[in-house]
């Protein structure tokens, strides 16, 4: 009796076999489930953005030192007061301090770091979250925080995270009368409100 062959029937099963020297896939389209642990990794490091050099790595680490500073100064210029009676620049003098730490040792060891992704367009997308989040704050006062937080969240979901403008405009409409219903109807914050 001859023995049954491993690939029957139709399809580009061949494809899914393994190189034999090299361990890699000549599936252009196979679904991460079909890969092995090995393959998926190769296939990984393929798609991964070049890494940064060392002064990207240098940069951010000075960015992250100068926030910490500057945090560290406006604690401080808040208060400190004790451990049995804090004042409100206790914590965040805390975190400045764990920062500046942190940014020192990313400074010092960052050389030797691999992982680091170099900054492509993509790295813009947390710097306008960051900005756009300011702006709602800076305009709440003035206009409240319905129209501020309604179109924070259109620029967030439709330009930072791709999502359709239908799915955009519903989500944003059901996260800002969410916010409206627990801290103005059920809590009674002073949170700055239109309506």
């Amino acid at each position: 009796m001859q023995a049954a062959s491993p690939v029957s029937g139709g399809g580009n099963s061949s494809n899914a076999v393994s190189s034999a020297g090299n361990g890699t896939t000549d599936l252009p389209d196979a679904e991460p489930d079909d890969l092995t642990p090995e393959q998926l990794a190769a296939q990984w490091e393929e798609e991964k953005p070049p890494a940064a050099g060392a002064l990207a790595n240098v940069g951010s680490s000075l960015v992250v030192i100068g926030v910490g500073v500057g945090a560290v100064v406006l604690s401080v210029a808040m208060g400190l007061g004790t451990p049995s009676a804090p004042q409100p620049g206790l914590w965040p003098f805390m975190i400045s301090c764990v920062m500046v730490v942190l940014g020192l040792f990313q400074l010092i060891m960052g050389r030797r770091n691999r992982d680091a992704e170099k900054f492509t367009r993509m790295s813009v997308a947390p710097l306008t979250g960051l900005v756009t989040l300011a702006a709602m704050v800076a305009l709440m006062p003035i206009a409240g925080f319905e129209l501020p937080a309604l179109v924070l969240c259109i620029i967030w979901m439709r330009y930072l995270g791709g999502e359709t403008w239908r799915s955009t405009l519903v989500v944003s409409a059901v996260v800002v009368a969410a916010f409206y219903g627990i801290f103005v109807t059920a809590l009674n914050t002073s949170i700055p409100h239109l309506f």
